[in-house]
């Protein structure tokens, strides 16, 4: 019993930590919230900024748009938002709240202020420094690791923080070893709803209000729009179609705040929009909902833990195969339907790369929402992939170990390539 308990405190702190709000893609948006601390630092707007940033930033931000910024993108767009407008206090949502007359400041520094950018060989796939000067000062901001892991802080000659840097993704961040197929469905079974109507309320109302926004509006290539147009009466393409459009709205640059998940807004969506309509079209009321969510939220987390939260691997694979495992849980599904769902999905997609933030993250985000339905169907016939067929282990636990050495050693030459065809 005591077991039991310390088990759903180390899962409700997860999903606390990982369910928070952010404006826009993360990664520009880290880009913004160092630049706006950097900006404290320094007391006033940098005459010539510096920003340093790692290949997988790189990639993150180089397409995408920055939300607030009147349609512009990359990193200069981010740097400038966050020097102009930027409210370091609100950490991921930095650049929520801009005036108009910001918006046309950020125009204007990303058009005249001296800015050098250059991508570092770093130990950290998330890295991120941004140096300003003004009036013979000088302040300097670095993140590592994850999107508000501040590591060094420093103004002229004096140090305010420095970390030492290690190369880990979980870095002062929740112990995820803990977590695994069967304790994930007992906890969802068992926890008190309030406690995870607390936590997860916000996903639901966050996320389900940018899915409605993707498809009433022309945002990027309108892949959920698409979809929806052409089988509106089925449950499982419009779970697919309001996923893939809220992608659509925030890879665009919507304003609208998303529940991120594993640090990322396109995983959050992924992993909660299915999820909930499918819980609205089966009728099985609020408290079903949220336990599900939680098996598909926890089930991404698990998945991520070995894959780390930037790399050549497509994040929308895992939360799509979490979702799958939430609407088998909703269908009544024990751990074992569970794991068998989890263990087709990512048979089916795994290395699906990811070659950075932009619109086309819709259309992956729908088609990992499929593989996770299919494998979800094949789970309630008892039809699985066998153990030996390609990376399917003896386990669901085998399985996910070598999807995480897959993605974290496997694809690192495709990760360099990657970066390589899109700097040109």
């Amino acid at each position: 019993m005591q077991e039991n308990k310390s088990i759903e405190a180390a899962y409700l702190a997860i999903l606390k930590e990982e369910l928070i709000p952010a404006t826009g893609c993360t990664e520009p948006i880290a880009i913004a919230y160092c630049a706006a601390k950097m900006r404290t630092l320094l007391g006033r707007m940098p005459e010539k900024v510096d920003v340093a940033v790692s290949g997988n930033i790189l990639k993150n931000v180089k397409s995408v748009v920055v939300p607030n910024t009147n349609g512009l993108r990359g990193i200069p767009a981010a740097v400038a938002a966050g020097l102009v407008a930027g409210d370091p206090s609100r950490e991921l949502q930095v650049i929520s709240t801009v005036t108009p007359q910001q918006k046309e400041a950020i125009a204007v520094a990303v058009a005249d202020l001296p800015m050098s950018i250059t991508c570092v060989d770093s130990p950290c796939l998330l890295d991120i420094a941004v140096t300003g000067e003004a009036q013979g000062h000088r302040a300097r901001v670095r993140i590592t690791n994850s999107h508000t892991n501040v590591v060094h802080l420093s103004v002229d000659d004096q140090v305010l923080l420095d970390q030492p840097i290690v190369a880990a993704a979980e870095e002062n961040l929740q112990d995820k070893s803990v977590l695994n197929v069967e304790d994930i469905v007992r906890f969802a079974d068992t926890v008190d709803i309030e406690k995870l109507r607390e936590v997860l309320a916000p996903q639901v109302k966050c996320n389900s209000a940018i899915a409605r926004e993707g498809i009433r509006g022309a945002w990027g290539a309108q892949v959920g729009k698409t979809l929806l147009e052409q089988h509106e009466g089925d449950v499982a393409v419009v779970a697919r179609a309001y996923a893939a459009a809220g992608s659509d709205a925030r890879m665009s640059g919507c304003e609208m705040p998303v529940v991120i998940l594993s640090g990322s807004g396109n995983q959050g969506i992924t992993a909660s929009v299915p999820v909930i309509y499918y819980s609205r079209h089966l009728g099985v009321g609020e408290e079903k909902m949220y336990r599900a969510l939680a098996v598909s939220d926890l089930i991404t987390v698990y998945q991520k833990t070995g894959i780390g939260r930037l790399s050549a691997y497509c994040g929308a694979i895992s939360a799509g195969a979490g979702a799958g495992a939430g609407v088998a849980y909703l269908l009544g599904a024990d751990a074992k339907g569970v794991a068998r769902t989890l263990s087709n999905a990512v048979a089916m997609l795994s290395g699906t790369i990811c070659d950075g933030a932009k619109s086309s993250c819709a259309a992956k985000i729908a088609a990992a929402v499929e593989a996770g339905l299919l494998a979800c169907r094949m789970a309630e016939h008892q039809r699985a992939f066998l153990p030996g067929d390609g990376i399917v282990g003896e386990d669901v636990a085998e399985t996910v170990r070598h999807v995480g050495v897959l993605a974290s050693e496997g694809m690192r030459e495709t990760d360099r390539v990657i970066l390589n065809i899109m700097a040109g």
